[in-house]
């Protein structure tokens, strides 16, 4: 998966952080604050104390969920489900739904390793690229099949659903990164009459000839779409951009495609490849997605 692709460009990113004397924890750390500061600027008369959130859990089929659910202090707003990267629920992902929610949205960032246990399973993508954090989510990794995901996609949707911050008269968004980027299209399939708008950052998996392959579940979808690749994955896998642009006009699917100035995993704080111009541009077009739910 998408993951594994990037190990060489991020140790390289990581060599050259080392040289000036950051290590990957003071990495992280500075990623998330870089994140904090991303959200004020771009959200003016917005701050931590407009907006109000929790830890939530819910139980599935699968076992008790949790998400880190957040909102505007007052009314009522569409609701997002982010996916998160292989790093799984963290505090930098935290910090990018406090984000989204400051622009006037009720998100739920999932847990998709709730199964073995509540988050954090990482405290930073940095785990995930030790031994360590690699034999930790491996196994939690090998639950997500396609089938699991589309439950826990119906269980966040009936999530949202059910509570009064969300303004159940608009769709439901997804937003999704690295190996949650298919996870979004898989939502929009799992509940169709509900989520209407899927953006992937950096995406895995995405085009595929299998008939449960997400480029294969658009005609089954009622979303627009807002793919955005990252310009190694699309040295590796340059037909993907377009076989997925095709498969997007056959279903009859709105569909945003664009190759970034950005490494994989670029949109995300703590991410070695981390790029805050190129992450503020793709944050804008998932705003302007979501304007339409």
């Amino acid at each position: 998966m998408c993951d594994e692709f990037t190990m060489e460009a991020d140790a390289q990113a990581l060599a050259g952080l080392t040289q000036t004397g950051l290590t990957r924890r003071g990495f992280a750390a500075a990623g998330s604050a870089a994140a904090l500061a991303g959200c004020v600027a771009t959200a003016p008369g917005q701050s931590g104390g407009d907006l109000a959130e929790e830890t939530v859990r819910i139980t599935t089929v699968d076992g008790v969920a949790d998400g880190f659910f957040v909102r505007p202090l007052k009314g009522k707003h569409p609701g997002i489900i982010l996916w998160p990267d292989v790093g799984g629920l963290r505090e930098s992902k935290m910090v990018m739904a406090r984000r989204l929610a400051a622009a006037g949205y009720a998100v739920i960032a999932v847990n998709p390793y709730y199964r073995g246990g509540p988050a954090p399973t990482l405290k930073s993508f940095a785990e995930w690229r030790t031994p360590e954090g690699q034999a930790k989510i491996a196994p939690l990794r090998a639950q997500l099949t396609n089938e699991a995901v589309a439950r826990d996609a119906k269980a966040w949707v009936a999530f949202l659903d059910g509570r009064r911050e969300v303004d159940k008269k608009r769709g439901i968004g997804s937003s999704g990164y690295c190996m949650g980027g298919p996870f979004t299209v898989r939502t929009a399939a799992a509940v169709p009459g509900r989520v209407k708008a899927a953006a992937s950052f950096h995406g895995a998996g995405l085009v595929g000839t299998a008939p449960d392959s997400p480029s294969q579940l658009l005609s089954a979808t009622r979303a627009s779409y807002l793919i955005a690749i990252a310009r190694n994955d699309d040295a590796r896998s340059p037909a993907d951009k377009d076989a997925f642009r095709d498969a997007a006009k056959a279903a009859g699917r709105p569909a945003e495609v664009e190759v970034y100035a950005g490494d994989h995993g670029w949109t995300v704080p703590d991410s070695p490849v981390y790029d805050p111009v190129e992450a503020d541009r793709a944050h804008a077009r998932m705003l302007a997605l979501f304007a339409q739910l």
